[in-house]
């Protein structure tokens, strides 16, 4: 049977992962831990950067490749939607064949990812560009899943273990937060491409340092890894996601059809997981109430701030104009919340409980798009920036809370499955955030928009800008058709936000609901 290798800690039994071992745990723990979580904390601030870092390059990116509506949504979005598609089978992956293995590979994989993504603008091809970010979203789900799978291993004590989720989420989060900022600083040095050359150091270093640091770690199963399992689990998230990303935005059979098949997917995939000896993802976790509200609070959490980062970062350009770097450091705000209240998370969770801790983070994500939804029109950067701060400080709470639940959950040998969940709902939160509220943002844009404009004008607040830019933005036609994109982005942020207090306040009531009162992160294995 296979054991984990001589590099990293023993193989835990659930006893001794567990609070009453922690004397024992601790004398087992590595004395590098630190330092290797500071290499995963770096990987994953490149991964959770990707998400976010076009937002504010997009505006730049269109004015040089001249994508549409769909291929915009395609180029920002494609990555969440395909990496949360292949998490559960990467995670499975690792936990059979080596965590340290998949994550040394699959950073490997970024970083040519992103030398193809950033060829793009040389070769002038949105195709090169999108299928760029597909492969970044390949090495992405090989290296997200490996970061909290190892911090289960390297961190046996539930304390030490809950402040590494902390640190862990805090880097997540603010890498997508400050994901706007760094690309507005290289859109303005060099161009949109530069968001993507500058992984390239930063994977060579980090591959390095991982070679060298990292333990290896591996389940001690024999059971081959299920193909077919695979191959659903990769089609339904994905065939799912086109289905609710096409539909938001009209109804179209084929969409339909994609959805219906993307469920009917993951449902054989659960019944295959719900058979087998050895699962890709033991579905039975999901009976744990409290497993099942950590990951719908990280589904919702990510999928409201990854809405509002990426509508935000277009508000910031097409309504105030603000070009990409003052943009970025005006999305800072959501960054410095959620990095404090992520590193504060761990100690309210040992003295309020998971339900108080998801419960708040939460009410503070509704409380953000119920003030963009009730300030009167036309919004200040004011009423955005306290916005930013509740958002920030509500998906710190939401998704270190959440993580430290769903590790705690599962045995070492099963981490990389916690991995993936937490991973999945993470990346698909993002991805199904910009395409659902994105797609309907869109919608009541050019709904809101008037009709003596041009079809192109009224597309998106983009096509709007480049519409105003050839018409002279100090001409008449110009200055009013900017004034019509401005008042009909106001008005749609507002009804999207709406929709988006729908959604969190629905996740706010199921925490409230599935966790136990005295439920506590470190109980149990």
């Amino acid at each position: 049977m296979d054991r984990p290798s001589s590099e990293g800690p023993p193989e835990q039994t659930q006893a001794q992962a567990g609070a009453p071992a922690r004397a024992g745990a601790q004398a087992q723990a590595d004395p590098r831990r630190w330092a290797m979580l500071a290499v995963l904390c770096a990987s994953l601030l490149l991964v959770a950067m990707d998400a976010t870092i076009l937002n504010v390059a997009l505006p730049s990116l269109i004015k040089e490749m001249r994508p549409d509506a769909l291929e915009q949504l395609w180029i920002i979005d494609i990555y969440g939607l395909v990496l949360g598609g292949l998490l559960v089978t990467a995670g499975a992956v690792g936990d059979r064949f080596g965590r340290k293995l998949l994550f040394t590979a699959g950073f490997t994989v970024f970083g040519a990812a992103s030398v193809l993504a950033a060829t793009a603008g040389i070769t002038e091809s949105v195709l090169q560009l999108i299928a760029g970010r597909v492969l970044l979203a390949v090495g992405g789900a090989m290296v997200m899943p490996s970061t909290l799978s190892l911090i289960r291993t390297l961190f046996p004590d539930p304390h030490e273990r809950t402040l590494a989720i902390g640190i862990w989420a805090a880097v997540a989060g603010a890498g997508a937060a400050i994901g706007p900022l760094i690309g507005g600083l290289l859109v303005n040095a060099s161009s949109w491409s530069a968001a993507f050359w500058v992984n390239v150091p930063v994977v060579l270093v980090t591959v390095v340092a991982a070679v060298l640091l990292l333990p290896e770690y591996r389940s001690p199963s024999h059971h081959d890894l299920d193909l077919t399992a695979a191959l659903l689990s990769v089609a339904g998230v994905v065939l799912t996601a086109w289905g609710v990303k096409h539909l938001a935005g009209g109804f179209r059979p084929a969409d339909l059809a994609a959805l219906l098949a993307g469920l009917a997917a993951l449902t054989w995939f659960v019944r295959r997981q719900l058979q087998s000896a050895d699962p890709l993802l033991d579905v039975r976790l999901f009976t744990s109430r409290p497993f099942l509200a950590a990951a719908l609070a990280t589904l919702i959490a990510m999928m409201g701030i990854g809405a509002a980062l990426y509508l935000i970062s277009l508000w910031l350009q097409y309504v105030r104009g603000y070009d990409a770097l003052a943009a970025g450091v005006h999305t800072l705000p959501a960054a410095l919340a959620l990095l404090a209240s992520s590193l504060l998370t761990p100690w309210l969770l040992r003295r309020t409980g998971v339900r108080t801790v998801l419960t708040t983070g939460l009410a503070a994500l509704l409380c953000g798009f119920v003030l963009l939804a009730a300030t009167p029109r036309p919004l200040g950067y004011g009423t955005i920036a306290a916005a930013l701060v509740t958002f920030g400080i509500g998906d710190g709470m939401a998704i270190t809370a959440a993580a430290a639940v769903m590790v705690a959950a599962v045995r070492p040998e099963r981490a990389g499955q916690a991995g993936a969940v937490s991973e999945s709902a993470y990346e698909l939160g993002i991805g199904f955030g910009v395409a659902l509220l994105g797609s309907i943002h869109t919608t009541l844009f050019r709904s809101a928009m008037p009709s003596r404009f041009t079809p192109a004008a009224r597309d998106s607040a983009g096509s709007a800008d480049q519409a105003a830019r050839s018409l002279g933005h100090g001409s008449p036609e110009g200055r009013a058709l900017l004034t019509a994109a401005r008042t009909a982005f106001d008005d749609a942020l507002g009804t999207t936000s709406l929709t988006s207090a729908a959604i969190v306040a629905t996740a706010a009531t199921l925490a409230a609901v599935l966790v136990p009162k005295d439920f506590r992160a470190d109980s149990a294995h």
